[in-house]
């Protein structure tokens, strides 16, 4: 595997890398406003993504405003039809792990799980083409990818979706291994997601361990299947534990100027459509000194509309602005004051996926749909230190094996 070293002048833009620091150039499939690109470049151990895809406009017009660098590398096109132009000024070039983020849709409880057969996760078998394709031009596919889906794929058609997934990639050369890991570990949002990382690489460390936060029992089905190759890489770090509390310390000013607080009739409204558990729960905290904020989901029961309000201090996962109710309402308790409600702004989406800093559009829902559709900036950055990187540098041996009832590791 060929890597380059950072230069002094290449440091800025991955976030600060060492000079000397082994460079590994990334192509970042559906790539959408560029967070797992965010991820991979902060962890500053050396990713630097050349290449980055998608077919959303509005998206890329996200991605461009906030990087300022995309003009050269970012491929405003449908995946489908890069595989079949591979020499083509649109395809990406030798790279040395391919990052693919590809859409949920089919795969999600929230979707009609048809799977890897729907219209748009099928497009997880036009990225293999194109990695396919690759191979054969460069003479090696990339030593590396990472798949990031939601936990659905693991048990989409019974399993068979993922099987028939890691069959594939182990056609082309890749032994797969396969880790959940959930946003909450690093910021206040319950964000479960699968990453399937796939390598070439050889006597890479086995970790015998079964049933941990990296790999659950509900994983054993897939990666204990004899008729596949498959990897328990042994990490040198547990994730960080679940986190309980940290939305009310994150959110927005109440007087901030995109804060937007409902009227009265509206929050009656609102306060009508909570059920017997969820009055209680506001009741409660609107007795407390300090001010409590919570998120709330609009959901049908039974034909009903009704508000459910989360329990503890942390958002539930964002999704895209599809319809009321994947949109998150904003509660603010406390005692002496009215109840207040609001829609949750596109600053607070972002300080959710780990990207407080991000510049936002002028577009509310625009900024709503590319944060919902996206991937955890710490969660990326997590996997770049204690697993790809390396991976990739052929350091996952060094050091000492993690105590599994830590949950420390940064």
């Amino acid at each position: 595997m060929t890597a380059t070293l950072a230069s002094d002048s290449e440091t800025a833009d991955a976030s600060d890398v060492p000079a000397g620091t082994a460079r590994f150039e990334v192509a970042e499939f559906f790539a959408g406003i560029g967070l797992a690109r965010m991820g991979l470049e902060q962890a500053g151990v050396g990713f630097h993504v050349t290449w980055a895809n998608d077919l959303d406009p509005q998206k890329q017009e996200m991605y461009s405003g906030h990087f300022q660098d995309d003009e050269d590398h970012y491929v405003l096109r449908d995946v489908r039809k890069i595989a079949g132009d591979i020499a083509g000024d649109s395809a990406p070039g030798r790279v040395q792990l391919a990052w693919a983020s590809f859409p949920c849709t089919d795969l999600s409880l929230a979707g009609g799980r048809s799977g890897l057969v729907g219209e748009h996760s099928s497009t997880f078998w036009d990225f293999i083409k194109v990695v396919e394709a690759m191979g054969k031009r460069d003479g090696a596919v990339p030593p590396v990818i990472a798949l990031e889906n939601v936990n659905g794929f693991a048990t989409s058609h019974k399993g068979a979706d993922m099987k028939a997934a890691v069959e594939r990639l182990n056609e082309l050369g890749y032994w797969v291994d396969i880790v959940t890991l959930d946003a909450r570990r690093f910021v206040p949002q319950s964000r479960p997601r699968l990453f399937v990382i796939a390598g070439t690489a050889e006597n890479v460390p086995f970790d015998e361990r079964r049933d941990t936060q990296l790999r659950p029992s509900w994983l054993d089905g897939v990666l204990d299947d004899e008729a596949l190759n498959t990897h328990r890489t042994l990490l040198r770090a547990e994730p960080p534990a679940m986190r309980s509390t940290g939305w009310t310390s994150l959110v927005d000013a109440d007087d901030d100027q995109y804060v937007e607080w409902w009227d009265k009739t509206r929050v009656d409204k609102f306060s009508a459509q909570l059920s017997d558990i969820n009055r209680l729960r506001v009741e409660e905290l609107s007795r407390e000194p300090e001010v409590s904020y919570r998120t709330a989901y609009r959901r049908t029961r039974n034909g009903v509309p009704a508000w459910e309000i989360r329990q503890d201090d942390v958002a539930g996962c964002l999704r895209t602005a599809r319809g009321g109710s994947s949109k998150q309402a904003v509660v603010r308790m406390q005692k002496g004051e009215p109840l207040r409600v609001r829609w949750m702004t596109a600053r607070e989406y972002a300080k959710l996926m780990g990207a407080g800093q991000y510049k936002l559009p002028v577009k509310r829902n625009q900024a709503i749909m590319g944060f919902g559709d996206a991937v955890c900036v710490d969660a990326v950055s997590w996997l770049a230190k204690h697993y790809l990187q390396p991976l990739l540098a052929g350091t996952l041996a060094d050091g000492q094996v993690p105590d599994p009832r830590r949950s420390d590791a940064q």
